[in-house]
């Protein structure tokens, strides 16, 4: 058994790893694919926060994680051929002694919902279950309906703007973690799929009051932040960026389009997502641990 730090180039092989535990547990994947997986260690120090377990050179699990403040922020898989054999649990002895010596103070583990193992692993390590998340997509059947409200394609002068609706939409969910203008713009503009051309967003007197980031992704159209100001809530922005959304990638040619969202969003998104004919296909949960 060899472990070692991921590199940019593993990407490829990580995110194939949870696309066979994903197919493992429902039968199907969607969400892992690599895209995912640069997008979530984007921010990541490869060489010290990422930790890959290999065996007679194949990979048979993957984690990696970040601290925010005090509170520390994971993820990981086995593949399932290697299931039972403590690989999980040598990933998270790893993840955890990296994260005290950070100096956080709680950690917070991703696991699909449909893995029944995992969950007893983390529960007998001492983590409880805190929140639930879900994937959601819709398939492109048939035509989006026309947009009641019209939307504006984003321009880089509407940056800043943009960001700070986002960050004001966002504020009061659970465990936002801010980010500067800066440091968002340089995150958006590193993205190896970034593409502002799908950026949509909606103004009032000028001023950009709902946003909608988009991307393309292997497994289709991905509605990466979705958010409305507190104050202009209620107006329908929220679904015409939406619509606008399936239209255009409709357009660009991909036949579905997904999103994550908390299961317990407390502005009622998922009533939304739902009534533009989105349904849940992957179940995450995120468990908490203190760390000593």
């Amino acid at each position: 058994m060899n472990v070692r730090p991921a590199t940019p180039e593993d990407v490829g092989a990580v995110a194939e790893l949870f696309t066979a535990l994903e197919k493992a547990l429902l039968g199907h994947s969607s969400s892992f694919d690599v895209e995912a997986v640069r997008g979530w260690w984007q921010t990541i120090d490869y060489e010290t926060n990422t930790w890959l377990i290999e065996e007679e050179g194949r990979l048979v699990a993957a984690a990696g994680g970040q601290v925010h403040d005090s509170r520390a922020n994971s993820a990981g898989g086995v593949h399932p051929d290697a299931f039972g054999r403590g690989f999980g649990t040598r990933l998270l002895e790893l993840a955890e002694n990296r994260f005290v010596d950070e100096g956080a103070t709680r950690l917070h583990s991703w696991t699909i919902a449909a893995d029944e193992p995992a969950s007893r692993l983390l529960s007998r390590r001492g983590y409880r279950e805190v929140r639930r998340f879900w994937d959601m997509a819709v398939e492109f059947e048939q035509e989006a309906p026309e947009p009641a409200v019209a939307a504006d394609v984003f321009r880089e002068e509407d940056a800043e703007g943009f960001h700070s609706a986002l960050e004001e939409a966002f504020s009061d969910h659970w465990e936002h973690h801010p980010e500067s203008f800066d440091e968002w713009w340089a995150r958006q503009r590193a993205r190896s799929n970034y593409d502002p051309s799908l950026w949509l967003l909606v103004r009032e007197d000028g001023e950009v009051v709902a946003a909608c980031r988009n991307e393309i992704r292997p497994s289709g159209g991905y509605v990466g932040a979705l958010g409305v100001r507190r104050d202009f809530r209620g107006r329908g922005y929220a679904r015409a960026l939406l619509h606008h959304s399936f239209l255009e990638f409709r357009r660009r040619g991909m036949t579905r389009a997904t999103l994550g969202v908390d299961a317990a969003n407390p502005t009622g998104a998922t009533k939304l997502y739902e009534s533009v004919g989105m349904s849940v296909e992957l179940e995450t949960i995120v468990w908490e641990k203190v760390l000593a």
